[in-house]
């Protein structure tokens, strides 16, 4: 058993984030389950549920992108560590209101 990273394909990063909304039958507690692969190859992944009592679906999602993103820049910079430098990062998400949420840039 064992996995395998091959050579020859090219590398870049991506991530996936994915929610459940409050799953939890005695607290109501979301879990949020995300996972990166370098390439074609899977390198980190977990399933968790939430610190928090989220009170929507798109408040559930962006938890679960923001803790996938906090995976994504301890990666890069291990990447880095190691020579290889990732400008951009995509990070999937399946909601479009937790990824229209993330756009909103306020100065």
């Amino acid at each position: 058993m064992g996995l395998w990273y091959p050579s020859h394909f090219p590398i870049h990063l991506v991530g996936y984030s994915d929610s459940d909304f409050a799953s939890c039958k005695l607290d109501r507690k979301s879990t949020c389950g995300i996972c990166h692969l370098l390439g074609a190859s899977l390198i980190s992944w977990h399933s968790k549920k939430q610190p928090c009592v989220t009170l929507s679906t798109v408040e559930a999602e962006y938890i679960a992108a923001g803790s996938c993103c906090a995976q994504i820049l301890w990666i890069k910079q291990q990447l880095e560590d190691f020579g290889l430098k990732i400008c951009k990062v995509p990070l999937l998400c399946d909601n479009m209101s937790a990824i229209n949420l993330t756009k909103n840039q306020v100065e």
